[in-house]
């Protein structure tokens, strides 16, 4: 997770880098930076009504050059970025979708029910024709669109019912407005009256409507009663211009930010003393002042901040985020994380996007899970003053000039997601590149494994977990709850074979018990240790070079088994271990001593054993004695074998006594030797 987290920092680091190289390039090529300021006199009819209409300021009734020009200077300054971001919004051609309401819940749901946003519905009555024609609609809904102010239609033949409690009976438009200035309040709806239909008469009603809801000065009493009011806003933003209305732009800002952001319209156009103004900082209009607990803040003097929709959402976004705005951007990070697994991640294809899918997966839920605390933390009363700080430090960290710089790109990437995206693609493809030269070095067979291999292995991991019994983490010896469970039997009989090649990890194999072979009279334990040395390092040799051809299920059909119920033949095996001579020796025992019989038929040092182990002298593995000082080791079970044969036996796979079956893995009850009668002496 930190390597992925790492990986993103690094590329949010090379889009700013590129964000700073793309701006010198424009500055090279055309002279100009995007914060530099445009003189309105420079430019053509066109491109000052462009503007107007990103800032959504009526100009129908001036048809000279002269008085467009100045109601572009009456609303603001204009950057270069501005003209360069309203010019190609002008030109790209995207068509506008509208929503078409199928009756009463639908309209209610979108239109009714939605307190943070304005919508404009056109009503077409029973067997009439709509009010505004197809084409004029078109150009509407391009034009409010722009300032987020939703579209739809509404046919009365789909629900008359509805339309004749509203008392639509003829063919007309309908504006939702939120009506108090309280986030989630109460909607009223407002009908056209008017009689010319064309689409800036529209627009101006629109325009009035939303702009009767912002706070208006007059003059510099009232500013300075409102400058000096403590109320429930803590951000006030104040538009100081010579205008008869707000912006559409500003106005629709107020209706998004209802309850967060509190927008107040001073109009200067009367005013004679305007001492007041220089007193709180106000040397010019137009001026955009964002006033804080922290302090003021001048919008449009940093870079980003131009004189639109969505620079200014944007910008106040940052300061007055909501708990959806925080809760997008998390989503949004912890999915660009979790896609660098898709590069990180090596070897076959296929295993790259299972490993991706598992880690949006379990991203996505983690964050919704962590996302649900927070929220309910959020609600309590005790945490107000936690929620202050907070909003505290975003407006300090936001209004700096880092901060604007990063809103500037974000606006830059999110209006150009082809290179975005590219960028992306291109950053990922240079992490895979150096992951792979560095895993290269340290396992090949990883990176250079092939969609089939990965496949394969990922059945097999899946059936072991499936089919083969768990085998225990915990050392050896321990107690499994399965030793009587009846049902394992049963699981036995239906997947034998399964039972007899399970995958299971070798660690309990160091945990066995381990000893040296001794016999009582034997040499001295250094002799015997050397002696151990050699022969057991010529078995190993023995064993490695071997190659039997017998395959590995008539290797265990070979060895003898203990049927299933039949006792432990604790008597047999105790005769065995002190009989020699002529009597016969007990089935999978001794023949003789080994190394203890050639030696004058001296007996082994049974005291050396472990208790829970069954006597014997000889390995059924190799099928050779054990000899002084070999090293021994013995199975749950009980049965012993060389330390070197048992060991190649269970890293084989088969995690089972050769003699018994059990599994090798396995506590088992440990066997008790029965004590010599006190008459009974060894023959």
């Amino acid at each position: 997770m930190w390597v992925k987290l790492c990986c993103l920092l690094l590329y949010f680091l090379a889009l700013f880098v590129l964000a700073r190289v793309f701006e010198a390039v424009a500055w090279y090529e055309s002279g100009f930076l995007a914060t530099q300021l445009v003189d309105p006199v420079a430019l053509s009819f066109r491109k000052l009504r462009t503007i107007l209409e990103c800032r959504g300021l009526g100009y129908s009734g001036l048809p000279e050059k002269k008085d467009v020009r100045e109601l572009v200077e009456k609303s603001g300054d204009l950057m270069e970025g501005e003209l360069y971001s309203a010019l190609k919004e002008e030109e790209a051609s995207e068509s506008v979708s509208s929503t078409n309401f199928s009756g009463e819940m639908h309209f209610y749901e979108l239109v009714e029910d939605t307190k943070d946003g304005i919508w404009l519905v056109q009503v077409i009555a029973n067997d009439r024709s709509p009010l505004v024609g197809k084409v004029h609609w078109e150009k509407m809904v391009k034009k409010v669109s722009r300032f987020g102010i939703r579209t739809g239609t509404f046919n009365c033949s789909s629900d008359p019912r509805y339309c004749r409690r509203r008392g639509w009976l003829r063919s007309t438009l309908i504006m939702s407005v939120p009506q108090t200035s309280t986030s989630k309040g109460k909607v009223m709806l407002k009908e056209y009256s008017g009689r010319k239909i064309e689409v800036e008469h529209i627009f101006k009603w629109i325009t009035a409507h939303a702009a009767s809801r912002i706070k208006t000065i007059y003059n510099s009493e009232h500013l300075k009663e409102e400058w000096n009011k403590s109320d429930q806003y803590r951000v006030k933003i104040y538009l100081f211009a010579n205008l008869d209305q707000p912006p559409a732009f500003f106005s629709a800002l107020s209706v998004k930010f209802t309850g967060r952001v509190e927008f107040i319209f001073v109009n200067v156009e009367n005013w004679d003393n305007k001492s007041y103004m220089a007193e709180i900082g106000v040397y010019k209009t137009p001026s955009y002042i964002l006033r804080t607990p922290e302090g003021i803040y001048r919008y449009g003097n940093n870079t980003g901040e131009f004189i639109s929709l969505r620079a200014m959402d944007t910008f106040l976004r940052s300061l007055q985020p909501e708990v959806n705005d925080l809760f997008v951007l998390s989503l949004v990070l912890v999915n660009l994380m979790a896609w660098m697994d898709l590069f990180i991640t090596q070897g076959a294809t296929i295993k790259r996007f299972v490993v991706l899918i598992s880690t949006l997966g379990t991203y996505n839920s983690l964050l919704i899970i962590s996302w649900l605390p927070v929220l309910g933390f959020l609600q309590l009363p005790y945490l107000d003053s936690f929620y202050e700080y907070s909003l505290k430090l975003f407006r300090y960290s936001n209004t700096t000039t880092l901060a604007s710089w990063v809103r500037a790109d974000w606006m830059f990437y999110s209006s150009h997601p082809a290179l975005f995206l590219s960028t992306y693609l291109g950053h990922g493809l240079l992490i895979d590149y150096f992951e792979k030269k560095r895993r290269r070095n340290n396992n090949a067979d990883e990176v250079n494994a092939n969609n089939l291999e990965w496949l394969s292995s990922l059945w097999d991991w899946y059936t072991s977990y499936l089919f083969h019994p768990i085998a225990s983490f915990q050392h050896f010896p321990f107690d499994s709850d399965w030793d009587d469970d009846p049902d394992l039997f049963l699981e036995r009989l239906a997947f034998p074979d399964l039972w007899l090649h399970p995958l299971i990890p070798t660690d309990y194999i160091k945990n066995l018990p381990m000893w040296r072979f001794k016999c009582l009279g034997a040499h001295s334990d250094e002799e015997t240790f050397q002696d151990s040395e050699s022969d057991s390092d010529s078995e190993s040799k023995e064993v490695f070079s071997s190659e039997k051809e017998v395959s590995e299920d008539d290797e265990l059909r070979a060895l003898p088994r203990r049927r299933a119920g039949e006792p432990r033949r604790g008597a047999e095996t105790s005769s065995c271990a002190t009989s020699y001579g002529p009597r016969e020796p007990c089935e999978w025992q001794a023949r003789s001593y080994g190394s203890c019989s050639t030696a004058g038929a001296m007996e082994p040092d049974w005291s050396a054993w472990p208790s829970e182990m069954l006597h014997c002298t000889e390995c059924v593995v190799c099928l050779e004695n054990f000899a002084a000082g070999s090293l021994l080791m013995g199975l749950p079970c009980g049965h012993v074998f060389h330390q070197n044969c048992i060991v190649m036996w269970l890293a084989g796979g088969r995690h089972c006594c050769p003699v018994c079956r059990w599994a090798s893995y396995k506590k088992k009850q440990p066997y008790t030797h029965p004590q010599p009668l006190a008459n009974e002496s060894p023959s």
